[in-house]
């Protein structure tokens, strides 16, 4: 990913929490992003599955399968370690 993009959210608290898109992957046709604080002092990652609603837009949901959030966790190290991955 060239651009940042940043994503905002809420907490439970209702604070508002940016999060960068620091990867897109793609499994099986299926998208996935992993985000990442923007606070350098956090290492924590987020994978979210991006789905597309009967509206036709996407929307983030968590990864509820081990299966599939360790498919995903592997093409990120790849990506990461390799600089490539299935999706170059």
């Amino acid at each position: 990913m060239d651009e940042k993009t940043i994503l905002k959210f809420k907490d439970e608290e209702g604070n508002v929490v940016e999060l960068e898109a620091v990867a897109e992957i793609y499994l099986d046709e299926q998208k996935y992003l992993i985000l990442a604080p923007l606070d350098d002092n956090s290492a924590d990652e987020y994978v979210y599955r991006v789905d597309v609603n009967k509206e036709g837009q996407e929307e983030l949901n968590a990864i509820e399968s081990d299966e599939e959030f360790m498919k995903v966790k592997k093409e990120y190290k790849n990506l990461l370690y390799n600089e490539g991955g299935k999706n170059e």
